[in-house]
């Protein structure tokens, strides 16, 4: 009886300690996930078999393998699947949808979603999420307004809400536009992007104060930058967050030398997640931010010896995919970033 009573004693540890892990949400850029069949609505013949890339089955095959090994290495630092993970620079639904049926990554049972984006490559942003925990309610994509600009295409916001353990969830995932023409020159574009982000996050939770927001995406501007201090409202510190303001545990990260993507010897740091004050603080529901392990940050890029190149003009950078139409058969040209989620 002893035995037996320890042993349902020991379940229980064992239970609660996995009830009580964190759960990891990721953001990836896949770095021009493309099929190999020309989409005659785009611009994507660079990545076609006949085009100057020479994208074929092997070298798509290749693409989709490097990133299950990245996604699966992130899982397994944990021991478990993250809980939502969005991604940019993929084409369509279908190259998604190979990602996740990778004999590795098809243990997750992901679910997608995904909008066709008026962006002029045909490149979208998405979601993979786990139905176990993030109970879907709803998605929408929401397009890129600029006023001064009636006629710019670019990614959408993709949004998507619902709930993890009964507290509400609103997701958004962006990839703003580039920096093309200089930082400076296209700054309005970011800006424009961060005050339309900022104005959606404002209506949801004007809708549902309780309502826990996370943005993520390839912001094309560093953590520090205008369009994400001012335009998003987004605080470094949690003790400075107010109400109203967001997170942003990226500020930290690069003061602390940390990016995410690498250009002219230096490091940027793009790629962020960064959420609304009552996630930061815990200040409705439990669920709340977390530090990353045992250090003083609230958020993590993930960056492996594989992942990185060992050679060349661009030593230490990300081994991306292709310099110029050179395949180099890497993962993508930036690093995932991640936070955690607990009570």
């Amino acid at each position: 009886m002893k035995k037996i009573l320890l042993t349902g004693l020991f379940a229980v540890l064992i239970a609660a300690g996995f009830a009580q892990k964190p759960y990891k949400v990721v953001f990836y850029n896949f770095e021009n996930l493309f099929d190999t069949i020309d989409d005659p609505g785009v611009n994507d013949t660079e990545f076609t078999p006949e085009g100057p890339k020479k994208w074929n089955a092997y070298k798509y095959a290749k693409k989709i393998g490097n990133l299950e090994r990245v996604l699966f290495d992130i899982a397994s630092a944990d021991g478990d699947f993250p809980i939502v993970i969005g991604v940019s620079e993929v084409e369509n639904r279908s190259v998604m949808e190979d990602v996740i049926a990778t004999p590795k990554l098809s243990k997750g049972n992901y679910r997608i979603v995904h909008y066709d984006s008026p962006d002029l490559r045909g490149i979208d942003v998405g979601f993979y999420y786990r139905p176990d925990v993030f109970k879907l309610e709803g998605s929408a994509a929401i397009p890129f307004r600029m006023p001064d600009m009636p006629d710019f295409r670019t990614r959408d916001f993709v949004t998507m809400w619902g709930t993890i353990e009964d507290e509400p969830f609103f997701f958004l995932v962006s990839h703003w536009p580039s920096r093309l023409g200089g930082q400076a020159a296209s700054a309005s574009k970011r800006m424009a992007a961060a005050e339309q982000v900022r104005a959606i996050v404002d209506s949801v939770q004007r809708a549902d104060p309780a309502t826990k927001v996370v943005v993520m995406g390839d912001l094309n501007d560093d953590a520090t930058d205008r369009s994400i201090v001012e335009g998003l409202r987004a605080k470094g510190r949690i003790g400075d967050v107010g109400p109203g303001d967001m997170f942003n545990p990226f500020i930290a990260l690069l003061k602390a030398g940390y990016g995410s993507l690498a250009y002219r010897d230096d490091w940027n740091l793009f790629d962020n997640i960064i959420v609304s004050d009552n996630l930061a603080t815990g200040s409705t529901g439990e669920l709340k931010i977390r530090p990353v392990g045992d250090t003083k940050f609230y958020g993590g890029i993930f960056r492996r010896p594989y992942m990185i190149q060992k050679e060349g003009q661009y030593k230490g950078y990300p081994l991306r995919t292709f310099v110029g139409n050179n395949f180099q058969g890497g993962f993508s040209d930036h690093l995932p970033a991640y936070i955690y989620i607990a009570k």
